[in-house]
């Protein structure tokens, strides 16, 4: 049962092995079905074209017999009259000495349906057979007698063989002979010939089904190389996409390393050595207040101080690792505060600009473009020596762009060199997310010519909410 539940639920890999086998199998059976088809059709055309050339030579060859045997007596019946019953009785004796190969013979009837003449089945002779049908119920007789009186024709019914007394299908040709009202005739059986259609038919069926191996044998190599490469593909790209999700893993681990890094530097260089200038002044103040000394209200003015300066320090620290404005006003706001900080930090002159486009970017747009920029400067601050940093965010018709520009000394163009690290592809890999593009343009500063480095972000228009989104979405922050 888990089997079937399994197998009607197939994974990935199943899936793509079904779409590349499904449509091989149902094209291959379609092929197969129409080769079949026509090959059939084509031979059929072929067998009853055979059958029909040879019911005519055996037609023609009928008539001849016929023809040969009437001149045979000719001169007998043509000066004969009606009624002489010495004519009749010598053509009637010559037909009967006309029997030819094992089952030839030739037949008279008279109009009235009585036998005058059977030499290989005489219990026949002198007795009426009007009315007489064959085993599947065709007239014999009377159709016999029907052609004679026009004239001549080809009848075809089930007749006994005299050789095996069998029944068999024969083929007979008639002529009347109309003063005497006789009908005289001759027939062959066509066994042979429906043998011989029967056996190209088999032949033909023998084909069909060697096609049908040929090709089943084809699919079956066919699916056998897609099933085989759909493997070593499937392998292949499994180990390729392990060996990346390993790389992502510990890039994401490096990332997770160098940020806890980092808020671990700023605790120990700055909120600790704040603390720890706190716990001095209060150990100072309480010394001086169990000496009753004046300055103890001075020492506690100085934690106070440095209390608030740990205060600001810890909010810091927030910001940056979660700026609150970023959820409460947008992009705009939050990139704002972060170029405030940066240039009061550093020191470095920063200008920000923005276009107004009332803050319609989704938080994945935000938070990817809001740390894009804050890798940026950091970048900046610990490598390109700038003095001049331009920020700007503004939305359009395609999206919106974030343009990063200073005038540093550019980035490494040899590996290894710094600058050329995390940081950037981490940069990449948040604009990637957002099926964005980033672009990285860079000069190396030398004597004659200023460096500089601009990296432009852009946002596709996907990541814009409407303004009914941001509407609903301002009202919902308000209610809370």
């Amino acid at each position: 049962m888990k089997g079937l539940v399994r197998f009607f639920r197939p994974n990935y890999a199943q899936k793509l092995s079904l779409l590349a086998t499904v449509p091989l199998v149902a094209a291959v059976a379609a092929i197969a079905v129409l080769v079949a088809y026509q090959s059939r059709a084509l031979a059929e055309r072929e067998i009853k074209t055979l059958e029909k050339q040879l019911l005519e030579a055996k037609k023609a060859e009928l008539r001849n017999y016929v023809t040969q045997a009437r001149n045979g007596f000719y001169f007998i019946y043509g000066s004969a009259q009606p009624d002489d019953q010495n004519a009749k009785d010598q053509v009637s004796q010559i037909l009967s000495a006309m029997i030819y190969g094992t089952d030839g013979f030739f037949f008279v009837y008279d109009y009235d349906g009585n036998n005058l003449v059977s030499p290989r089945q005489t219990d026949r002779i002198n007795r009426n057979w009007a009315g007489l049908t064959d085993s599947a119920g065709t007239p014999v007789v009377d159709e016999l007698i029907r052609l004679a009186r026009e004239g001549s024709g080809y009848h075809t019914f089930l007749w006994p063989k005299p050789s095996t007394g069998e029944e068999a299908q024969m083929v007979a040709y008639v002529t009347g002979f109309q003063s005497w009202r006789w009908a005289v005739g001759t027939g062959v059986f066509i066994d042979d010939v429906l043998s011989t259609v029967a056996t190209a038919r088999a032949e033909v069926e023998e084909r069909v089904q060697r096609t049908f191996i040929y090709i089943a044998v084809i699919t079956f190599g066919a699916l056998m190389i897609v099933f085989v490469s759909g493997m070593v593909l499937n392998i292949r790209e499994r180990r390729l996409a392990d060996a990346k999700l390993k790389k992502l893993t510990q890039r994401v681990f490096d990332a997770q390393e160098e940020e806890r890094g980092r808020v671990a530097r700023e605790l120990h260089d700055g909120i600790s050595q704040i603390l720890v200038g706190i716990r001095y002044s209060m150990d100072t103040a309480r010394r001086r207040i169990d000496g009753n000394d004046a300055n103890a209200l001075a020492s506690l003015d100085t934690g106070i101080e440095n209390l608030g300066v740990a205060i600001n320090e810890v909010r810091r620290i927030s910001r940056d690792l979660r700026p609150g404005v970023l959820d409460d006003l947008g992009l705009g706001p939050a990139l704002k505060a972060l170029t405030d900080d940066f240039s009061a930090r550093t020191g470095i002159v920063t200008e920000f600009s923005t276009v107004v486009f009332r803050n319609r970017l989704d938080q994945d747009a935000k938070i990817a473009l809001y740390r894009i920029a804050q890798e940026a400067l950091t970048n900046i601050e610990r490598h390109a020596d700038a003095t001049h940093v331009t920020i700007d965010i503004r939305g359009h018709k395609k999206g919106a762009t974030l343009r990063i520009s200073d005038n540093g000394r550019g980035l490494p163009h040899e590996p290894g060199q710094s600058g050329s690290g995390l940081g950037l592809r981490n940069m990449q890999e948040r604009i990637e997310q957002l099926d964005g593009t980033l672009r990285i343009l860079s000069s190396r500063r030398t004597r004659n010519q200023s460096g500089g480095t601009v990296i432009e972000a852009r946002v596709p228009l996907t990541h814009l909410l409407s303004p009914a989104d941001d509407g609903a979405s301002t009202k919902k922050k308000a209610q809370a």
